[in-house]
C-alpha cells in the first residue's frame, strides 16, 4: 500500500501532530479537519494527508488565525475558489491588532510600574503591622496615574461580544 494512501487512526494522527484525540474532533466538527471514514469497529481512519492539514491548522492557530475563519477560508478553497488575497488580509488586519495591542500594554506597564513606585513611597511610610490599603486608595481614584480609562470602541466592544467576552 503506497503511503499516501495509508490510513491513520485518530490516536496514531493526534500523537503524530502533537495534538489531542479531542482536538481532532473539534476540527472535524469545525470543518477544519474532514470527517474520515470510519473502520468497520467504529475507529476513525484518517488519510495519511490529514496529518498535514492539522500541521497547516496548528501554524495558523500559531499566528493569530482562530478555528473558525481557518475553516471559511479551507470552505473557500475546497469549493474551488482561491482565498490567498484574503488570507493575506486577514494576516496584515492582525499584525495591526496586534501593533496596537502592543501600544495598549506598554501603556498598560508604564501604569503599573508608577503605580508600584507610590505603593512602594506608601509601604515605606507604613508599618510592617498596618495595612496600608493599597487598593482601596487606588479604587478611590488618589492616584493621578489611574486617570480613567476611555471606554472601549464600538467596534472594539463588538469583536469582545462576538468573542463571547463578559459584557
Amino acid at each position: 500500500m503506497q503511503a499516501n494512501h495509508k490510513l491513520l487512526r485518530s490516536g496514531e494522527l493526534a500523537s503524530r501532530a502533537g495534538v489531542s484525540t479531542d482536538t481532532l474532533r473539534y476540527y472535524e466538527q469545525k470543518g477544519v479537519l474532514a470527517p474520515p471514514p470510519r473502520s468497520s469497529n467504529g475507529y476513525r481512519c484518517y488519510p495519511a494527508e490529514s496529518l498535514e492539514r492539522v500541521q497547516v491548522v496548528r501554524s495558523a492557530l500559531r499566528i493569530g488565525f482562530s478555528v473558525d475563519e481557518l475553516a471559511r477560508v479551507l470552505r473557500v478553497r475546497q469549493s474551488g475558489g482561491i482565498p490567498c488575497r484574503s488570507v493575506r488580509e486577514m494576516a496584515s488586519t492582525k499584525l495591526r491588532e496586534l501593533r496596537q495591542r502592543q501600544v495598549e500594554i506598554e501603556r498598560l506597564c508604564q501604569m503599573l510600574q508608577a503605580v508600584i513606585r507610590r505603593w512602594d513611597d506608601q509601604l515605606g511610610r507604613t508599618a510592617p503591622d498596618e495595612c496600608a490599603h493599597l487598593l482601596d486608595k487606588l479604587a478611590a481614584g488618589d492616584s493621578p496615574v489611574m486617570a480613567p480609562l476611555a471606554p472601549p470602541s464600538s467596534t472594539e466592544m463588538g469583536r469582545k461580544l462576538k468573542r463571547g467576552a463578559p459584557k
